[in-house]
């Protein structure tokens, strides 16, 4: 099957500016210091992709290191608080003096700390890019494609691929996402010549009951809905959807639920469609991803595409660090991401780089799964591409 090309949007953020401050180094014998912020509790967690980044790095410790020295990783909580997420920062830039970040995925962190990091020299391989500063940055380049791209191909499979005609749409806005959310429904419609039925951006993350939002799908008749909405409220929605006797609609969701917790959990009946951001790890034909998932496994971590995030953001980086001539300190890390040659991994649809542009989402692509009758499985053989501006 040919693959599927879709037209992106720019992200509505600006790009950052300003440099300066000290770039960190380590002696020769000395751990490499790697780290990242993360939301590990608050009110949407993603815990996976810093534990799995953790896993590649402890497996290449174990191995002897790099270059015989090992892999010192901290992956810091900021609770989704944009004071603690500045804190850890500096603590981990300025007084541990990591080389780099990698793996971190958390809401605020890329915003609330982007000039801080360009002003330090400091490169972040970010393993789940969530705010549209992760997208906007010359020092940031998330290893998955983002929800607002994830958002453009969700409703393209939606309207494009299934042929649904009225879409309803939910979106839950943290921080300053809500431009960037809109920008990718906008590019949607410029692309495919649709628009939502109704849109609603004011439903917040963790939201106690879903029997309004459930009413209004079955007042409007819509045939599909989408949501940004992560693991729990996706499925308070549901919920709340089968209570209310509604059992054919299409639900339009993001890579953020693509989980076997989610598929056993949702109740029977209800169809859900996503873009896989990595290749689906619920297909036992793709081999691509054994290692990732062996790795998993043994170390007790959840098979979600936010594990396959951390694992690949680690995986690159050790590849970079690999390839460094002498010491390993921020200024030879930063010069070899941004000389690097595009890594391929047959995990992504599209080659990672970094380089030295003032933005970065090397991840264009997606994998359409559907969930049906308690199961993944993938709804099409090719990716949905999505071509850069």
């Amino acid at each position: 099957m040919k693959r599927i090309i879709v037209l992106a949007t720019a992200l509505a953020a600006a790009g950052l500016s300003g440099c300066g401050g000290s770039a960190g180094s380590s002696g020769s014998d000395d751990p490499i210091v790697l780290g990242s912020v993360n939301a590990l509790s608050g009110p949407a967690t993603f815990p996976e992709a810093s534990a799995a980044a953790k896993a590649v790095f402890d497996r290449v410790n174990a191995d002897g290191g790099i270059n015989g020295r090992k892999i010192e990783y901290t992956a810091a909580d900021d609770k989704a608080d944009p004071a603690t997420a500045t804190q850890l920062a500096r603590e981990l830039v300025a007084t541990k003096e990591a080389v780099a970040l990698v793996g971190g995925a958390s809401l605020v962190d890329c915003d609330v700390n982007g000039k801080f990091y360009e002003q330090q020299k400091i490169m972040n391989v970010v393993g789940t890019g969530v705010g549209p500063g992760c997208f906007s940055s010359p020092v940031m380049a998330p290893v998955n494609a983002g929800p607002f791209l994830d958002s453009q191909m969700t409703l393209t499979i939606g309207s494009e691929n299934l042929g649904l005609k009225k879409i309803c749409g939910f979106v839950s806005i943290t921080g300053a996402t809500k431009p960037a959310y809109q920008a990718s429904i906008d590019a949607w419609s410029k692309a495919t010549g649709k628009e939502l039925v109704f849109f609603d951006d004011s439903v917040p993350y963790g939201n106690a009951d879903y029997t309004p939002q459930a009413v209004k799908i079955k007042k409007e008749g819509c045939d599909a809905v989408f949501t940004n909405f992560v693991e729990p409220d996706a499925l308070g929605l549901l919920k709340a959807a089968t209570a209310q006797s509604i059992s054919d609609v299409t639900w339009l969701f993001l890579t953020s639920v693509y989980s076997e917790q989610f598929a056993k959990a949702a109740p029977a009946g209800q169809k859900v469609y996503l873009p896989a951001e990595f290749l689906p790890f619920t297909d036992a034909n793709a081999t691509a991803n054994k290692d990732w998932r062996d790795l998993m496994t043994k170390n007790e971590l959840a098979l979600t595409s936010f594990s396959q995030g951390g694992y690949l953001s680690a995986t690159y980086l050790v590849e970079v660090l690999k390839s460094i001539k002498g010491d390993i300190t921020r200024e030879s890390v930063t010069k070899a991401l941004q000389t690097m040659e595009p890594i391929d991994n047959e995990m992504v649809g599209t080659p990672y780089e970094f380089g030295t542009g003032d933005s970065h989402n090397p991840n264009h692509a997606g994998f359409p799964v559907m969930l049906k009758n308690g199961a993944w499985s993938n709804a099409a053989d090719d990716w949905l591409v999505v071509e850069q501006n």
